[in-house]
């Protein structure tokens, strides 16, 4: 039952998940992984996120997926950060496994290899993450947290930023993908400053 705090703010019941109940913003990636055959693997992930300032990254999935399982093996997996035109390709590396376990539309999407690690990029990306496996936070009710050390990052030029480069002209001119779970998208390719009060650090 919704019960409502004062006469705007709806109570939503705990007892149900609640994020399909609202729009957040969130980042779309590919997570790679390989597959026991030997094989590759990319799974679309929006629970995303940096996990500390040293270079750390984790992500939400659950032991059921293949993903999971190739990482807890192999404790290594690549990230690629998807551009607007990308949709798409997020869309064919969603698509369910055959019968015999195998995802061929995984096969369509444009690929090339990590060079730390034993794993495939998306081309045509902005940012590319090879990970190396630091822990996995199991039982977060159906789902786990894998968290990874970042051991090799690489960015296109146009999204890299610099002293001499205007933020805002970065972005502009490679806009971000921007996914609003539960079922929407969108580009960001205008910003403002945020007002950080004097003095703040990290």
């Amino acid at each position: 039952m919704q019960e409502s705090i004062n006469n705007r703010i709806v109570t939503l019941d705990t007892t149900q998940p609640i994020w399909d109940r609202v729009f957040m913003v969130a980042p779309l990636v590919l997570v790679g992984s390989r597959e026991q055959d030997g094989g590759y693997d990319l799974a679309p992930k929006h629970m995303v996120m940096p996990l500390s300032w040293e270079n750390h990254l984790g992500f939400v999935c659950t032991p059921s997926h293949g993903t999971y399982r190739n990482i807890k093996r192999d404790k290594v997996f690549t990230v690629s950060y998807l551009r607007p035109s990308q949709v798409f390709e997020a869309s064919l590396a969603a698509a369910p496994r055959c019968d015999d376990e195998q995802k061929p539309s995984v096969d369509i999407i444009d690929q090339f290899p990590a060079s730390k690690i034993d794993g495939m990029f998306v081309k045509h990306g902005y940012l590319f993450f090879e990970c190396e496996l630091d822990n996995i936070v199991d039982n977060l009710g159906v789902n786990s947290l894998i968290i990874g050390r970042i051991v090799a990052a690489h960015v296109h030029e146009d999204s890299l930023r610099g002293d001499d480069k205007d933020d805002q002209d970065i972005i502009h001119a490679a806009p971000l993908l921007a996914y609003l779970h539960p079922s929407r998208f969108t580009t960001i390719d205008a910003t403002r400053s945020f007002p950080f009060p004097a003095g703040m650090k990290k």
